[in-house]
Order: structure tokens, then C-alpha cells, then sequence
């Protein structure tokens, strides 16, 4: 049976790994993104790696309640979707400054982590296979560990991914985390490598593994939570960061 799997952020970086990661099951897939061509070329080496597969892109704002309302509906029309992966994101807070800056800085990480994953997860809950559905979002170390308003956002998503996996075990679908430590090839570090390459020593320094990770390794994480034969994991994060932050219990 061919599965229908969404991923957002799905035109680069992690969310590409992620979309590459699924072609093995020759998937519909469907990669939603906030720009056009990064979506319109990863669609494209999408399709060349795999002919079976099924590759559609959507652009869309995913913290306009309007614009997600139309997309999922248009989702939905295509039938029942498998998977979910809610990647899109990143560390989009402006940094230190007065009172007004500050508060800019953390409605920007809250909208463009947050949003994002609850608002499409709350206009496709009714598409969602049952039993069988997966909603896999994307958190970080930096929820785990402490951080400022990026860790916060992703705190935040952790928090809702725990009540929404008791909220909807009942169904048969499962709701789970991945966070990733660092990850250096992707568009959310690549800028600041640019501008300090030192960045990366310093980052690895604490790794026990002594190396960053790379986005097929948390791919490889996404893949196994999206499995059909993973119904009895909800409720997790999963870290995928080399030692950085060993596992709680």
C-alpha cells in the first residue's frame, strides 16, 4: 500500500534527508515549504532518484491559520495522510535588546516553530490514518538543555507532542519527537559557520562521538518513528545528538 507522507521545511536540509530517506517505500509524498524553488528542485532530485515515487510541492506560510486551513483541505481531498512530519523551522529570534526587541525575538521562534507544527496537525487531524497515522515533529537539544527562545519554542513542541500522543492513542496514531544536536549541513547552521568558522570545533568539543551528526542520521531516526510497525512508540523524544545530552528516564 502506498503511504502518503507529508514533510515540511521538505526543500532543504533536514527535511530533504527526510523526504529522500522515504523514497525507499516509493511514497506519495508531499513537501511543504515557505519558498517555491527549493521546494520546486528538491521535487525535482526527488523524482530523478526515484521514478515510482509521487512528488508534489505546496508553498505555504504554515503560521497563517488561513493558508493552513486552505492547504489541509486540499490535502485531504486526496484521501487519508500516513505521515506527518512537521519540520519546519528554525532559530529565528533577533537576539538581545530592549524590552520590544526581546518580545519580537520570542514571538518570531514561537510562531516559526510552533505554529507551524500544531496549526497543520490541527486542520489535517481528521485525515490522519486510523489506526496507522504518525506525526513526527522536529524539536532540539536545545529544549532539552536549556537555551533562550529557540530551546523555549522547541520545549514547547515537546510539551505538545506529549499530550497529543495521549490524545490520540486511542486512534492508533502515534506523536513523537526527534532532537537533534548538532547538525552542521543545513541552512539553519550553514550562515553561522560562514561568519565564525571556529563555530564548529566549539560545537563538537562536548560531542562524545567527537563529530557533528548529519541529516540522514536523523532521517534514519524520523524513518523508524514514521514506520508502520512502530505503533506502540508515542509520547518520545528521541535524541539524535552523538552524546551531547544522554537519555532521561
Amino acid at each position: 500500500m502506498t503511504r502518503r507522507i507529508i514533510v515540511t521545511g521538505g526543500g532543504t536540509g533536514i527535511g530533504l534527508a527526510i523526504a529522500r530517506r522515504f523514497l525507499v517505500e516509493h511514497p506519495e509524498l508531499i513537501l511543504i515549504g515557505r519558498r517555491e524553488q527549493p521546494l520546486a528542485e528538491a521535487a525535482a532530485a526527488l523524482r530523478e532518484a526515484d521514478q515510482a515515487s509521487t512528488v508534489t510541492t505546496h508553498p505555504c506560510d504554515l503560521t497563517d491559520p488561513d493558508a493552513v486551513a486552505d492547504l489541509a483541505a486540499r490535502i485531504s481531498d486526496g484521501g487519508a495522510v500516513d505521515v506527518l512530519v512537521a519540520n519546519a523551522g528554525g532559530n529565528l529570534g533577533l537576539g538581545s535588546g530592549d524590552l520590544h526587541q526581546l518580545a519580537d525575538s520570542w514571538r518570531a521562534d514561537f510562531d516559526g516553530n510552533v505554529l507551524p507544527t500544531v496549526l497543520l496537525t490541527e486542520a489535517l487531524l481528521d485525515a490522519f490514518s486510523r489506526p496507522g497515522g504518525r506525526i513526527v515533529a522536529m524539536s532540539s537539544v536545545a529544549a532539552l538543555r536549556g537555551s533562550s527562545s529557540y530551546g523555549a519554542a522547541k520545549a514547547a513542541v515537546n510539551a505538545w507532542v506529549l499530550w497529543m500522543a495521549v490524545r490520540l492513542a486511542e486512534d492508533g496514531v502515534t506523536v513523537n519527537a526527534v532532537a537533534p544536536g548538532f547538525v552542521p549541513d543545513t541552512d539553519f547552521w550553514r550562515p553561522r559557520i560562514e561568519a565564525d568558522p571556529g563555530i564548529v570545533a566549539n560545537r563538537v568539543a562536548p560531542i562524545p562521538m567527537g563529530r557533528p551528526g548529519t541529516p540522514e542520521e536523523v532521517a534514519e531516526a524520523v524513518a523508524y518513528l514514521s514506520a508502520p510497525d512502530a505503533g506502540w512508540t508515542t509520547g518520545q523524544i528521541l535524541q539524535v545528538n552523538g552524546g551531547t545530552l544522554l537519555g532521561r528516564g
